[in-house]
C-alpha cells in the first residue's frame, strides 16, 4: 500500500537509496526532507516492508520529481506506477500546472512509465550523471494538470 512516509521510515529508505543510486542521498538529508514544507515522500509497504519510495516537491506552482525508487527484486510489480499516481494526484490537489522530472537517458523502463502518465522529453542535461557518466533528459507534464478546476473568463 501507497502512504506518507514518517520517520520510523528513515532507515528503510536510506537503505534503498544506497542500493538505488550510486549518488544517494544521505540518512540527514531525508529527515530533513520530512521537514520541508514543500516536499511530499510517499512510501510503498507491504508486510511491513518498504519496497519502494518517492518524493515529490510542489514550489511556485509547478511539480518537480525529486526520487522514486524501487527495490530491484520488487520491479516490475507495479509498484513505481503506484507511486507515481501518488504524486501526480497530489500535485493536481496541490492545483500544481506543470510537473517535471530528470532521469538518466538509458533508463528506459522509466522513461517508459513516466510517458505513460503523459511526461514528454523536452530538453537534455549533458554529463548530468556521474558513476557512470551520462546526460538526464528532462521531461515535463504540461496538459491536463488544471482540468479539474474551473475557469471563470476574464471581465472586459
Amino acid at each position: 500500500m501507497i502512504r506518507r512516509m514518517e520517520p520510523k521510515d528513515l532507515e528503510q529508505v536510506a537503505q534503498i537509496e544506497k542500493i538505488c543510486f550510486t549518488e544517494s542521498w544521505s540518512f540527514r538529508l531525508l529527515e530533513a526532507g520530512l521537514a520541508s514544507p514543500y516536499d511530499v515522500f510517499y512510501v510503498f509497504e507491504q508486510e511491513e516492508q518498504i519496497f519502494g519510495y518517492c518524493c515529490l516537491r510542489i514550489l511556485a506552482g509547478e511539480g518537480e520529481i525529486q526520487r522514486i525508487a524501487v527495490l530491484p527484486q520488487k520491479r516490475h510489480l507495479g509498484v513505481g506506477r503506484k507511486m507515481m499516481e501518488a504524486m501526480v494526484d497530489y500535485a493536481i490537489e496541490s492545483r500544481a500546472c506543470a510537473i517535471s522530472l530528470e532521469v538518466r537517458e538509458s533508463n528506459l523502463a522509466a522513461r517508459r512509465l513516466y510517458e505513460s502518465f503523459g511526461f514528454k522529453a523536452e530538453a537534455a542535461r549533458k554529463g548530468y550523471y556521474h558513476s557512470p557518466a551520462e546526460d538526464a533528459v528532462i521531461m515535463w507534464r504540461r496538459e491536463h494538470m488544471l482540468s479539474h478546476i474551473q475557469h471563470f473568463p476574464l471581465k472586459k
